[in-house]
Formats: C-alpha cells, structure tokens, sequence
C-alpha cells in the first residue's frame, strides 16, 4: 500500500515503534505464552509505558493523543507477530474505552479514562451471554432499580480481560417489559483484578478502592482454556446481585443496545487490522522459509506452485489493507463506516484463516510444529471469524446496508 495515501511521518513513526517493540520484545517469548497460556503481564507494562493503551485518547485524559489510523497500526503491527498482544490492546481500548469515550459523562471520563488509558488499570466489555452471542439482543442479565444503585444479577461468557481487568462496560436489561432490544442499559462496573501478585509485581494492572471503588458482587470466573489468543485472558463475567451506582449508568436509561452496536461497528475495524497482521505475518513468514529450505537441490520458493500461492497471499493481504485502512480513515474523518467495517472484518478475517493455513502448508512438516509461528498463528486466526460478529453477521451486516428499507 502506497504509504502516502493514509499515512504520514508520524504514522510512519508510530508504526517503525511498535514493530521493533513487536520483533525484539514480543516475538522471542510469544510461544512461551501460548504454551503456558499464561498472560503477558510484564510485556503489558512495556506497553503501557509505551503509550499503546491511551493511543486514540487525549492527552488531557492520560491518552497519547494520536488518531484513529495510529491506533489501527498498532493493532496490525502486533498482530503480525502476535494476535494475543494486538488482542489485549484492542479489547482494551476499543471495547473497554471507547464506551466511555463516546457516551459517557464528563465525570464519568475523568473517573475512567486515565486509569485506561495509561494502562493503570485494564478494561472490557460484557456483551455475550450464554443464550446471546450473535442475538445480542437476548440479553437476559438484569438491572434492579433501588434508588441511588443498581442491583445487577447474571452473567456475560467469553470476555476478554474478565479476569485481569477491572474496568468494564456491559449491559443489562433494565425494562423487563419493553421489546427485545428497547429495555437494555449500558453501565461501568468495576472489579478487582484476579492477579494481584502479578500486578503488584510489575507495578501496573491495578488501582487501589481510593482510586477506583469497586462494586460488591462483580467476580470472574475461571480461565477459558482456548484454541488460540492463549496468552489472552478470557473468562466469564458473573454479577451475584452486584451493587453499581447510579453515576455508573453510561448514557441514557433503556439506549444500551444502540451503543453497543455502534461500539461493535468501531471494534470490527480493530478486529479486520488484527486478522489482516496475521495473514501478512504469516506471508512474512513464508518468504523467509521458502527462501532458504531446500527441496530436490534447490529453495523452495522457485517452484512455480509456491510462487502461485505466495502472489495469491500477497494479492490478498495488499486488497486486505486497502479495506481495513479505507475503514480505519472513514471512521477517522466522520463519515459513516458501519458498511466497510464489516467488509474489513469479513474479508480481514477469512483471509487470515486462508493465509495462516496455506502457511503451515507451505512449511510442510515443520509447519504442524511448534518450531516455527505459523502452527500459533493458524489457531489465532480461527476466533477472527467468530468475535465481534461472525462471519454470517458480517454478512446480515452488509446486506442491510445494500438493500436498505427493502428488506425491514
């Protein structure tokens, strides 16, 4: 991709920081983590000092105060070397922030987001429910009235940071009456991290109940044991009659539902950057290994099938760009997205499960081992077509948008 068509030189910049972080720090330990699913505390608090969690933020609000295309690179330039990384931050900033950021109060940012965006504290998002993934709107967790709090009881499965975290936005049906979608609200709850020793370790993941009181009655539960995204940590959000204030309700009573899909529509774009990291990583990773093994006397890479298949991988990883960025930059300017961010997400992540796969393919036996990324990279890739949306909802998504009103 042209570089001068999205990018400047502080995007150049910013994308030269990441990837060395990315290939010096990151790249020699990610199978470590994988292995031992375990999750990246000390790599957290690099990044965190690099400024990767606050990227879209104003710096009044401990943000680096860059755009929206900064904040895409990172995601990409992680991705390439490790999903779970570029996961941890995307999750964080924008499912765990960017709520706050676009539908909170003054107060309620200047409460939140600086711990977020210094990577103090880490953040998340309660969506999912074990009867509502892709029907979000089957949410059955409820929200109580009781004067100046909310008594919330259920839970939210396969959340990412649930765990460690200890700032989340979620949702909760407050009007058991109205329709489907119509009686859902949008509150901050808070929580202690399940990593005490770890964050007291590293000095970052965790603010003291002066800085940041949390409410009785939010636990997480036990780790996901995953496919992929293993150094990512997941688990099951659960409220038992979970005390939230009332300055906690994030926007308007009962217009839950509405933010979150416009949350969604912003974190598809993250995802489609990830994907598209894993598939151009995993092409990176195949010139590398075609060039120097050698087969029948001669590299790998000069026989014709494997140079079909990587022309195919670069072809589609440049088309990948052009969609995650177009996204990223209509996003950045304004303008209406919800359309080319599923395309992103929808192309972004079937690719990388074609590029990731053709990758072990190409490393023939060696490919299906641990000694070499691509095996880490092609379970990574899966969950790229399952989270933030499916692909089949990716799809509903476009429809909609090209038929309009003929369809409703």
């Amino acid at each position: 991709m042209h570089d001068s068509l999205y990018f400047s030189d502080h995007h150049l910049q910013v994308r030269e920081m990441v990837r060395d972080f990315a290939k010096t720090v990151v790249k020699p330990t990610a199978h470590q983590y994988d292995l031992e699913s375990r999750f990246p505390w000390d790599h957290v608090k690099q990044m965190a000092e690099l400024g990767l969690f606050g990227i879209p933020w104003p710096e009044g609000l401990g943000g680096s105060g860059m755009d929206y295309l900064s904040y895409i690179t990172v995601i990409h330039e992680l991705a390439k070397v490790d999903a779970s990384h570029a996961i941890t931050v995307s999750a964080h900033t924008t499912l765990g922030t960017s709520p706050i950021m676009d539908f909170g109060s003054a107060e309620q940012k200047r409460r939140f987001v600086p711990l977020l965006a210094t990577g103090t504290v880490l953040g998340g998002f309660g969506l999912t429910e074990p009867g509502a993934g892709s029907d979000a709107g089957g949410t059955k967790t409820t929200a109580v009235d009781r004067g100046d709090h909310y008594v919330l009881n259920g839970s939210k499965i396969f959340i990412t940071h649930a765990g460690v975290g200890e700032i989340f936005c979620i949702t909760a049906r407050t009007d058991p009456n109205a329709k489907r979608t119509h009686g859902i609200t949008a509150f901050v709850v808070t929580k202690d991290t399940c990593d005490l020793e770890e964050t007291k370790r590293v000095g970052i993941g965790h603010a003291n109940s002066s800085d940041l009181p949390k409410c009785r009655g939010v636990l997480s539960g036990k780790k996901e044991d995953k496919l992929g995204w293993r150094a990512s940590d997941t688990r099951e959000l659960i409220f038992q009659d979970a005390i939230v204030p009332k300055e906690n309700v994030l926007g308007p009573v009962n217009n839950g539902f509405r933010q979150f899909l416009h949350t969604l529509d912003g974190g598809r774009i993250g995802i489609a950057a990830l994907a598209l990291g894993l598939a151009e990583g995993a092409l990176e990773e195949c010139v590398t290994y075609t060039s120097t093994r050698k087969q029948f006397g001669r590299p790998v890479a000069s026989f014709q099938g494997v140079h079909f298949a990587l022309a195919d991988m670069a072809t589609e990883v440049e088309a990948a760009k052009q969609l995650v960025y177009h996204a990223a930059w209509l996003k950045q300017q304004g303008h209406p997205f919800k359309k080319e961010a599923a395309m992103a997400k929808l192309y972004a992540s079937e690719l990388c499960m074609r590029a990731t796969t053709k990758a072990v393919q190409l490393h023939g036996g060696y490919g299906y081992t641990t000694e070499y990324p691509v095996e880490r990279m092609m379970r990574d890739a899966k969950i790229c077509e399952i989270g933030e949306g499916t692909s089949e909802i990716q799809r509903i998504v476009i429809a909609r948008q090209l038929l309009g009103s003929l369809i409703d």
